[in-house]
């Protein structure tokens, strides 16, 4: 009988000198680094993920609004990796020993020489169980989903209800968070309102209801130039949004949404973008854990106080780069360069070769908030652009993201008939009945 346990029954046995490299996760950091890695034949790779595939999470609120579907995101990691020198387990690992160097799944375990943390992060609700509970959180494919079923259904009992104040409860939509996810959403969202409305839902058109963003910070998009903020909060407000600044959810119970400042908000929708935490797994010790449960790192990317593991991306923090003294910012850009670097070491080690310290090397920040307006920061925020050719340069980047050339064909197809329609028809509710 067939030990499905036995790493070797599906990866293959791996000669003595070649070493076998497990990596959890495969989000930017994880995909960047196996496949950079896997092109040195010293190397069996085995990347582990819970999802059958690697979807592209600056889009998922698109998904969850309706303007893309979910396969123009995502791609099969099998698929993705017919010509590359990896192998695909899917499953969900929980617990690390790394004394015996040994990665337990849910359904089985796997023996490694080198362990790669990618595992990224979760959405983190600060310890409030009601806003858990009820909120709907923005960070893998099946939260776009039940958003955009949310949203959907929200919306029809809207249509049907008698009750003025009930109505009025349901449309109106709260989004906890400022950053670059917050902000596209609601930009989406009022876009949605502004155009669709009249098409889809005539029993909605002047009827009451809002949409708020709601940040705990002084600015939109804090993150980004002083430029940015002001062109931020210029373009939401013109779009009817209502922002409100230093200002936290505190609670949210029975369809309100108690704020800091003591203000109640009732709403049926409470779209939660204000934080995330990584991934904790058992068997990495306190001590090599830093602030938002990131494992911390020295300049390669090696978990400290642990021999043969390593972090990426959102799972780690790098103090060691002296222009990041408190670690690097949990965004794509860091995975991937992340990725890539840890890559060149494993391939400089096989070599006997130095290794190359961790440098992030910041390409500058972007994001989308409404129909024809971006807001782009370059060269650590000191070139601005904003408007139509922010817009432009956003979608060319995150075009050029995408894993494979047709879901870059049918995102850039859907782009091209939302924008020229101000529609798009992807708008149904599909029930999984699980």
């Amino acid at each position: 009988m067939s030990d499905l346990s036995n790493p070797e029954i599906f990866t293959g046995s791996a000669p003595a000198t070649i070493k076998k490299i497990v990596v959890i996760g495969g989000g930017f950091a994880g995909i960047n680094f196996a496949q950079n890695v896997a092109k040195n034949k010293n190397y069996q790779v085995t990347l582990v993920d819970k999802n059958n595939f690697n979807y592209f999470p600056p889009l998922l609120y698109q998904v969850s609004t309706s303007f893309l579907e979910p396969s123009s995101i995502s791609y099969p990691f099998r698929k993705l990796f017919r010509k590359d020198n990896i192998r695909f387990r899917l499953g969900e690992p929980v617990k690390v020993d790394p004394a015996t160097q040994t990665i337990y799944l849910k359904d089985g375990e796997l023996n490694y020489d080198y362990l790669v943390f990618a595992s990224g992060a979760k959405t983190n609700f600060f310890g409030n169980a009601n806003i858990e509970a009820n909120a709907i959180p923005m960070k893998s494919i099946d939260d776009g989903l039940r958003m955009r079923n949310a949203l959907l259904q929200t919306l029809e009992r809207a249509t049907i209800t008698q009750d003025p104040a009930e109505r009025k409860k349901l449309l109106t939509i709260v989004v906890a968070g400022g950053g670059p996810t917050g902000v596209e959403v609601s930009g989406m969202l009022a876009e949605m309102k502004n155009y669709i409305f009249k098409k889809d839902y005539p029993e909605l058109v002047n009827q009451p209801g809002a949409i708020y963003i709601i940040d705990g910070s002084p600015n939109l998009l804090g993150a980004m130039s002083e430029k940015t903020h002001k062109e931020a909060y210029k373009v939401l407000t013109s779009l009817g949004i209502k922002v409100k600044l230093n200002l936290h959810v505190n609670d949210y119970v029975d369809g309100k949404i108690m704020l800091s400042n003591g203000e109640v908000i009732e709403s049926s929708t409470l779209i939660w973008a204000a934080g995330i935490t990584a991934n904790t797994f058992d068997g990495i010790p306190t001590a090599s854990l830093g602030p938002g449960h990131r494992m911390i790192t020295d300049g390669n990317n090696k978990v400290i106080g642990l021999d043969n593991i390593y972090a990426i991306g959102d799972a780690c923090i790098l103090m060691t780069d002296e222009a990041y003294p408190k670690g690097h910012p949990q965004i794509a850009q860091v995975a991937i360069q992340q990725g890539r670097t840890l890559a060149i070491n494993f391939i400089a080690m096989v070599k006997g070769q130095p290794l190359k310290p961790f440098k992030y090397f910041d390409k500058g920040d972007m994001a989308i908030i409404g129909r024809n307006s971006a807001v782009v920061d370059l060269f650590k925020h000191t070139v601005h652009f904003r408007g139509v050719l922010a817009l432009l340069m956003w979608l060319f980047i995150h075009l050029i993201s995408l894993v494979n050339f047709r879901n870059k064909l049918r995102t850039l197809y859907n782009w091209a008939v939302a924008y020229l329609s101000r529609d798009q028809s992807f708008r149904m509710i599909f029930k999984s009945g699980v």
